[in-house]
């Protein structure tokens, strides 16, 4: 069963590539796109609002001047749903994507998920934000991530800390468990 944590980290690396190459924020059928290729099923588009969903999530996109997105589980559990957000920043000159507890009262873990934060003037990625594919193994859920996120990430010293739930992770060559959550960390060089 897929985990709205596990579709937001998809859908966020996703949309991180497109800021990082066009230096914008994605229109929403881009990101109507995406969700389709992640799985879901386009159910309404109308009034700006696009819903989305597949056998155990259901995903809210609502496009403005910045980009939301809420994942909920199908089953109506807010306990675990999450907000995707993401914006321009002008003060900071940068284009920015969170995730983000949607209901901070219910939410029962911790997100660990550093932002994604970009120079809108040279593109340059200003964060250490962990993302990547997220699949179902035999094993579990994995947070599949290429060589140089894992550069980046060991540059910034937290290699040690599950980027999903902040909790203590053990490696073993390229892969990582995390004793808190369960999620698995692979590393695919190429």
């Amino acid at each position: 069963m897929m985990e709205p944590v596990a579709l937001a980290i998809s859908l966020a690396e996703k949309i991180m590539k497109i800021m990082l190459s066009t230096l914008r924020l994605p229109s929403g059928d881009e990101v109507g796109d995406i969700l389709k290729n992640l799985g879901l099923e386009e159910l309404c588009l109308r009034g700006g609002i696009g819903v989305y969903r597949s056998r155990d999530l259901i995903a809210l996109l609502i496009p403005r001047e910045s980009l939301v997105i809420d994942v909920i589980s199908s089953s109506g559990d807010l306990s675990d749903a999450l907000e995707i957000v993401v914006y321009r920043d002008r003060k900071l000159n940068a284009l920015i994507l969170e995730i983000l507890p949607a209901n901070d009262i219910e939410y029962e873990g911790n997100i660990g998920l550093e932002p994604v934060i970009i120079d809108a003037e040279t593109g340059e990625l200003l964060s250490n934000p962990v993302l990547g594919e997220v699949n179902e193994e035999e094993g579990g859920v994995v947070l599949v991530i290429d060589g140089e996120t894992y550069e980046r990430w060991s540059k910034s010293g937290k290699l040690d800390t599950c980027p999903v739930c902040g909790g203590e992770l053990r490696w073993k060559n390229d892969r990582a468990v995390c004793l808190d959550c369960g999620y698995e960390i692979k590393v695919v060089r190429k």
